[in-house]
């Protein structure tokens, strides 16, 4: 209901009190102050992005905010995540971000859908909103939410995160430009890491989610200058912001229906080829590492293929850091090749795929080797609790 019979709103007593600074200001007003009650909103995820665009749409005034998230709040996400406490750990991410927000401001309305979105409810899920903002962390979902506004005829507001840098902008409104027009096919799966892989700045997110907060106000509002057509890029460790300009591309394919975007952008594909590469390396568990380690003289090496600020949080005693992209690049290679020594190579990385993929190279060169499944993580879960997750 982007244009209200504001006639039909009216503001109580205690929500003049509360929303008086915005209604002050000329370009808000009391008419904008009804616009923003009478919204509604739908935010996908409710993690770095979802947590501070929540909070200041509820603060804001928005009358209907929608929440699509299905995981459960882990103590990895308390860094960057605002909305959840450490009390919700291990509880689910909607409730926490719905608990909060009603602490903010008991006249908001929140709908919670605790189910990954799909094509097959994407629709259902999408068309009650005025506006929908993308906080998820994943391409087929990127997709999925932008073909999905397309039919709709929905506003996209857009925003990524990743290390120091981030995005944001605004797809599919008022003709203006989509998220395939930024990116026309999705990369190879595994190209870019996730910020689990990568990390994330804690406070990064809450600079790009409070702009996706902005930009749906004032579309809202119904201001002119908002990022559609212009894609805002932010680097946080030298504190630069820069703009592209962004175009519709009149030669792309027309979205006419929703489709396997899992499919589209290569998941099952990139899986299968993990599985098949994880079989073709042998593998041992963790307790069978730790039963080699206590037998006396040991006849093989152990190889860390993280990065070497992961080696500095934990490592398994013994270990040699050489690093996957050492590997990956040549140079690493020959480093086993003069640790081996006629000795049986063993690797490990955080998870077992890392590794997986450094022995799968180690192969073509003639180097056998055994994957630790489940890496150090399964280490500290089933044979040293003193080594730190992370």
């Amino acid at each position: 209901m982007l244009n209200p019979n504001l006639t039909e709103i009216e503001l109580s007593k205690d929500e003049y009190q509360r929303y008086s600074r915005h209604i002050i200001l000329p370009e808000v007003g009391l008419d904008g102050q009804k616009r923003l009650k009478a919204a509604s909103v739908l935010c996908v995820g409710t993690g770095g992005l979802g947590s501070p665009l929540l909070l200041y749409l509820a603060a804001a005034g928005v009358g209907r905010i929608g929440i699509v998230d299905f995981d459960i709040v882990d103590s990895s996400n308390l860094q960057r995540q605002i909305i959840h406490g450490t009390s919700w750990v291990g509880k689910p991410k909607v409730e926490s971000a719905k608990n909060r927000i009603l602490e903010i401001n008991p006249f908001c309305q929140v709908d919670l859908y605790e189910t990954p979105l799909s094509s097959a409810n994407a629709i259902d899920i999408i068309k009650p909103y005025d506006i929908v903002i993308d906080g998820t962390d994943n391409f087929p979902t990127r997709y999925l939410t932008n073909d999905a506004c397309v039919l709709l005829d929905k506003p996209n507001i857009y925003g990524s995160i990743f290390r120091f840098e981030g995005q944001a902008t605004v797809f599919n409104y008022q003709g203006g430009p989509n998220y395939r027009d930024l990116y026309p096919e999705p990369p190879p799966p595994g190209m870019v890491p996730s910020c689990a892989e990568g990390g994330v700045l804690g406070v990064l997110p809450g600079i790009i989610g409070t702009i996706q907060a902005t930009e749906a106000i004032k579309i809202i509002l119904g201001a002119e200058n908002t990022l559609s057509g212009r894609l805002l890029l932010f680097n946080a460790w030298d504190m630069k912001f820069r703009e592209l300009k962004l175009r519709p591309n009149p030669e792309r394919p027309v979205i006419k229906e929703l489709i396997d975007y899992e499919q589209f952008c290569g998941i099952p594909q990139a899986k299968a080829a993990e599985e098949a590469e994880k079989s073709a390396t042998m593998e041992m568990t963790v307790s069978e590492l730790k039963t080699l380690m206590d037998n006396g003289p040991q006849d093989f090496v152990l190889i860390d293929v993280r990065n070497p600020n992961e080696y500095e949080i934990a490592r398994i005693p013994g270990s040699v850091l050489i690093p996957l992209p050492d590997i990956e690049q040549g140079k690493g290679i020959e480093q086993v090749r003069e640790l081996l020594n006629g000795h049986r190579l063993i690797a490990h990385c955080k998870l077992g795929g890392r590794s997986a993929k450094a022995l799968a190279i180690l192969k073509e060169a003639g180097i056998e080797g055994i994957n630790v499944k489940g890496g150090i993580t399964a280490w500290s879960q089933e044979v040293d609790d003193r080594v730190p997750q992370y």
